[in-house]
């Protein structure tokens, strides 16, 4: 009893040490743009000024409709080549599919910053500098997801693959009937990683736009002059950038344990 009572008191102490800093950026985003701020004091009125001229910033609303898309159309992109990826990684056979499976995943190994300067001249080469093309298409092609989406259809039973093809089904009616139906959950769980990925990146966004017309969010804000900014102003930016990722986490949080538990170890 009095083990567990430590344990909950440790945990409790932890807890507060990870939320404290997300309490303080509210707390100083809700300030009067020139009160003292925490830790010399707290302010005596909470006001949404600073959210409401962060909100009426042209650019702030272009950084953020460009990393809402670059985000949404990334989700979708990734689940769907992820998805057929994994369904022929897990149930098709055919030659060389191992020494393809590993060659993808061999790529996991490589740090992004050594093929960070060839994918830019390529980017550049194709002129997609600065645009859409260049921003979401390189970023697609993502091994992870194919892991696990991999290891969740190969624990699928057989029964319900033989069942499907009994039924005449081809290849193209059991992705979407079966495996799309099935792997709903680890999809949502996957969406939610590929989204925060997406949406916190920055180097890449950083060397393809810049502060051209398709910056996103975190480069954007790097952006932002400090020395003109007071710090609930500074706040208030960086409470808008990361209440959705918290959001979105706080939603799922008991399927993303669930979904990385069940797909360990494949058999």
């Amino acid at each position: 009893m009095r083990n567990r009572i430590w344990l909950t008191v440790l945990l409790s102490v932890v807890s507060l040490v990870a939320v404290a800093p997300f309490v303080l950026m509210l707390v100083v985003a809700l300030s009067p743009r020139f009160a003292p701020t925490i830790p010399y004091a707290w302010p005596s009125a909470l006001t949404l000024d600073n959210f409401a001229a962060l909100l009426s910033t042209e650019s702030f609303l272009r950084w953020t409709g460009n990393t809402v898309l670059y985000s949404g159309v990334s989700v979708v992109a990734v689940l769907l080549s992820a998805s057929m990826a994994a369904y022929v990684f897990a149930r098709k056979r055919f030659p060389g599919r191992d020494a393809l499976l590993w060659s993808l995943l061999s790529t996991l190994m490589v740090p992004f910053h050594a093929v960070l300067l060839p994918s830019v001249v390529l980017i550049q080469q194709l002129g997609w500098a600065d645009t859409y093309w260049g921003l979401i298409v390189p970023t697609l092609a993502n091994a992870q997801a194919v892991l696990l989406l991999r290891q969740f259809i190969r624990a699928l039973p057989d029964e319900v693959f033989d069942a499907a093809r009994i039924d005449g089904a081809g290849d193209w009616r059991i992705y979407r009937s079966v495996v799309l139906p099935l792997c709903r959950p680890v999809l949502g769980t996957l969406a939610v990683f590929v989204f925060l990925w997406h949406w916190n990146d920055f180097l890449w966004p950083l060397v393809v736009s810049g502060d051209g017309e398709t910056t996103t969010l975190t480069v954007g804000l790097s952006t932002l002059d400090a020395g003109h900014l007071t710090a609930p102003e500074l706040m208030a930016a960086a409470t808008v950038t990361g209440v959705p990722c918290l959001l979105v986490f706080l939603l799922v949080q008991r399927r993303l344990v669930d979904t990385v538990t069940f797909t360990g170890p494949g058999r």
